[in-house]
């Protein structure tokens, strides 16, 4: 296996939802993901950090590899692509970061789907997926969410895969070059949405 397909053991974080499937990022992903990145771009720019000049390299994409690959070995974060089970296509991203131990057991979900994609209950499903892998393996208490105040979509998305909706943090992340508020979200292992 070349070094840089290895992540973690890839049978191991291989997550199943309602019609789609995740697994880590492979080197064998870089034209996929690039090629579905790079025709989604207008539609995923509002709402995401702003893109390095490089993003969408290859070089780019081996050490966003590597990262990853330390990420989870430390167990601070599980990124995954998403795949549409019917026929492998490549739609999407989870990532499960800033996943804290000790006395908060929690962790930040952040998610994007190609345009193509967008709508059609792939992104509810993969949210799903990995909110029970973060209660179920993970034995985690709490995930964190946030989104613009102006992305009814992934407000919607959230309310509907069970979190609650718990404030405004103003300022909260840079994105697209501008600090932003976003609505911040929490759903319990106990699947009760916090109080």
């Amino acid at each position: 296996m070349a070094l840089l397909d290895w992540i973690a053991p890839d049978h191991e974080l291989r997550l199943e939802g309602d019609g789609v499937r995740l697994r880590p990022h492979r080197a064998s992903d870089y034209l996929q993901w690039a090629e579905l990145r790079a025709g989604s771009r207008q539609f995923l720019q509002p709402w995401e950090p702003t893109w390095p000049a490089d993003d969408l390299t290859r070089g780019a994409f081996r050490r966003r590899l590597s990262a990853h690959g330390h990420d989870i070995e430390r167990g601070a974060a599980y990124p995954f692509l998403v795949f549409r089970q019917c026929d492998d296509a490549m739609i999407g991203g989870v990532t499960l970061s800033n996943v804290r131990r000790g006395v908060a057991q929690m962790g930040a979900l952040g998610y994007w789907i190609g345009e193509p994609y967008a709508r059609r209950g792939h992104t509810l499903a993969a949210v799903r997926a990995v909110t029970g892998f973060c209660f179920g393996r993970l034995g985690l208490h709490r995930v964190e969410a946030a989104c613009i105040p102006t992305n009814e979509g992934s407000r919607k998305l959230l309310l509907r895969a069970g979190f609650k909706q718990e404030g405004l943090a103003r300022s909260y992340l840079r994105i697209n070059g501008i600090w932003r508020d976003h609505l911040l979200f929490g759903l319990l292992a106990s699947g009760e949405a916090p109080t």
